[in-house]
């Protein structure tokens, strides 16, 4: 079971031809790196589980660990169906398990961010339960996306939530809850709705938000051709949820269709150079709003696959980091993600300049 999509733009599978056509040098290939988010899935008949994940931590870069994001995978076929995401779950720790005693080098779903019904309120302490018990103690997250768009009624590419989620009751009672399990907010949702985002992260300061894909900007339909108005919003709307000290930002997510991306009709894939140029603005603009410290790079794969290979997207989050000290380095590529997710690594990812002192 994959997605639950809707409407009329799809996740493009990747092409392994195509992708082949581009192979970089791997830029600092000792630099250690947390992927703060991919997913694993069977979708339309293209699997992206253990071989594929582990295929592509090996492609060069150096991933430690590696923290899974829900996607609608292995549901329970039969019992209650609020805790029909906990198969997700149970098929996520077999495959970290498997990762293991193949000796993998890479952590896989080091940390698990599943699906709850936050609308469950109070209740939801039963699903965030069974979660746990299935994880193998790597449960660390929940997320359940409040995407919306009023000029796509029918959704982009999952079915829209509610108008104003994060400010309905029953489901701030189950963030609550999240608040209580110890548990981190994933926040999926579009950039017209980071005002929503604040509000909700003000009323829950105690609460552990990570804005997955910098807010997922939308570039298609009405919105093409609007980048420079897009933009302007979005960091006004940036700004203010940077002051939200709760809040932590996850950098990626821009090879999605929603965004506007079209590498993949192209004779041949983009570099990392012209991947680094394209986000610059955009993923510099996050890390002067929240600080190294609260920003952390992600894959999205294998969403992103369809653009461009691991390797090539690594080597474009390193071009756009180039002028970083070592603890902002760090702080990007393992170090953020370590700590909102309690991470503890196989390898160290202390930066360079303190690995002796």
């Amino acid at each position: 079971m994959g997605l639950n999509v809707s409407g009329p733009y799809r996740y493009p599978p990747p092409a392994p031809e195509w992708l082949a056509l581009r192979v970089e040098d791997v830029i600092e290939p000792d630099l250690p790196i947390i992927d703060a988010h991919h997913h694993l899935w069977d979708e339309g008949g293209v699997p992206y589980l253990l071989r594929e994940i582990m295929a592509d931590a090996a492609s060069g870069h150096r991933i430690d660990a590696t923290v899974f994001v829900q996607a609608h995978y292995g549901y329970r076929p039969s019992g209650p169906a609020h805790l029909a995401p906990v198969g997700e779950t149970e098929k996520v720790a077999a495959i970290s398990a498997a990762a293991g005693a193949q000796g993998a080098t890479t952590d896989i779903a080091a940390a698990i961010v599943a699906y709850a019904d936050l609308t469950l309120g109070d209740a939801v302490d039963e699903v965030l339960e069974a979660h746990a018990a299935a994880a193998n103690g790597a449960l660390r997250g929940i997320r359940h996306s409040v995407s919306r768009d009023p000029l796509f009624p029918d959704g982009i590419v999952i079915r829209p939530a509610p108008a104003q989620l994060l400010a309905d009751s029953r489901y701030r009672a189950g963030l609550a809850r999240l608040c209580a399990h110890g548990l981190v907010y994933d926040a999926m949702l579009y950039n017209c709705q980071l005002s929503e985002l604040t509000v909700m992260a003000r009323a829950l300061p105690r609460l552990p938000i990570v804005l997955d894909h910098i807010g997922c900007v939308i570039g298609v339909g009405p919105h093409e051709g609007q980048e420079a108005a897009i933009f302007q919003r979005w960091l006004a709307d940036m700004t203010e949820l940077a002051r939200c000290p709760n809040v932590t930002v996850k950098l990626g997510g821009m090879g999605m269709i929603v965004c506007g991306a079209r590498w993949h009709e192209r004779p041949e894939p983009p570099g990392s150079q012209e991947l680094a140029d394209a986000w610059r603005p955009w993923f510099e603009s996050c890390i002067d709003l929240f600080g190294a410290d609260r920003c952390m790079f992600e894959s999205n794969f294998p969403v992103d696959k369809a653009m461009y290979s691991y390797r090539t997207l690594w080597n474009a989050f390193k071009r756009i980091a180039s002028g970083a000290s070592a603890q902002e380095k760090h702080d990007l590529f393992a170090g953020t993600a370590a700590r909102t997710y309690g991470i503890t690594a196989k390898a160290p990812t202390r930066p360079a300049e303190t690995l002796h002192g």
